[in-house]
């Protein structure tokens, strides 16, 4: 059915049709029979198999499954409820910044169907930690504290607003660590988004050490420590890769994401006058699928599997998903994946884990 809807659906802009899609959902999830039958219907079968712990160094982050959603789906924590009810074992919101930003300009998203794909150059638009911390603390505050159901985990992703300075982003990153705290599980600090200008220069070991060092700094004054993790791009050279792991040990990390969206156009299908006319911005989707694997069986490698590693990347099925577990990633994540396949994803990867003997 959703291979129709999706025919629809990819008759209009991307961008527009995301937000339509995402508040019909809403707007069908505010009525409780409804919401309960979507539950229902997209919940994955329930097996302890399922269940995922992440090991981190101040606690266990226990997850009802290992399929997630990417950072950039849910960026303003808008759609939690919803997302919930299509299954997900966890959602990770933002890139949040200290100041709401409009983004870039748009088109800013683009579709590529013959990879697969996805082209962003979104720009990290959002309402700003301020406005999303208390949304976040309404929802928290409104969710039952059901027994035998582990809840939806909640990442934070965070960034630096455009127009601060690199030389100042471990403020910014600073700012949106502490707005929140309260309200997350985990964070995910982003500095591999090719959409910001001289972003991805924060990926050098020395700018990276100030900010995570910062991090570290404010999470030690906490009463209960939250998992920091690292989202790297899959257009670093091994040697940046052997860097980050280096960094990621001596800061004590609690893991890392691989991977964000290339800036690489080797290898597409679609036509080169198409992605000329597109321009700048990220890649997502199956182009992105092996170099994500290799990078996530490196890291896995050369740490002995002590760094733990969120998977993302190319995961449309089972298979997909197997892959990046096989190479050493604790858990997945989708988002090109879910606009292909559709709301039944998670359950279908969920799914094909169990019966695909994946857990022998």
């Amino acid at each position: 059915m959703y291979t129709l809807l999706r025919k629809i659906l990819f008759l209009f802009p991307p961008e527009r049709v995301h937000y339509f899609s995402m508040n019909v959902l809403k707007g069908l999830c505010s009525v409780k029979w409804i919401r309960d039958f979507i539950k229902g219907y997209y919940t994955p079968p329930k097996d302890d198999r399922l269940v995922t712990v992440l090991h981190t160094r101040h606690s266990s982050l226990i997850f009802s499954n290992p399929v997630g959603l990417g950072a950039g789906f849910d960026k303003n924590a808008r759609y939690l409820r919803e997302l919930e009810c299509l299954g997900f074992g966890f959602v990770e919101i933002g890139t949040v910044t200290p100041k709401a930003q409009a983004g870039n300009d748009k088109p800013r998203l683009f579709r590529l169907p013959k990879d697969k794909a996805l082209i962003n150059r979104m720009g990290f638009n959002n309402d700003g930690a301020a406005v999303i911390a208390e949304r976040l603390r309404k929802w928290k505050s409104r969710q039952p504290s059901a027994k035998n159901t582990l809840p939806l985990l909640v990442g934070g992703n965070i960034g630096k607003n455009k127009l601060t300075p690199n030389e100042d982003a471990w403020k910014d990153y600073g700012i949106c660590f502490t707005a929140l705290f309260d309200f997350v599980d985990y964070f995910v600090v982003n500095v591999s988004s090719p959409n910001t200008p001289g972003l991805r220069a924060l990926q050098e070991k020395d700018a990276l050490m100030k900010i995570l060092s910062n991090l570290q700094s404010i999470n030690k004054t906490k009463p209960n420590p939250k998992p920091i993790l690292l989202k790297i791009a899959p257009d670093l050279s091994d040697e940046q890769i052997n860097d980050v792991i280096d960094l990621a040990e001596e800061i004590q990390l609690d893991g890392i994401v691989a991977t964000n969206t290339t800036i690489s156009r080797q290898g597409l299908n679609t036509a080169v006058s198409a992605i000329e006319a597109i321009g700048a911005g990220g890649v997502s989707g199956k182009p992105v699928q092996q170099r994500s694997t290799q990078i996530v069986q490196k890291i896995t490698q050369q740490t002995n599997a002590a760094i733990p590693v969120i998977a993302s990347g190319g995961i449309f099925n089972g298979n997909d998903a197997m892959e990046k577990m096989q190479a050493g990633a604790t858990l997945v994540q989708v988002w090109t994946g879910f606009i292909y396949e559709g709301p039944g994803i998670v359950k279908k990867l969920c799914s094909d884990l169990i019966f695909g003997n994946f857990f022998r």
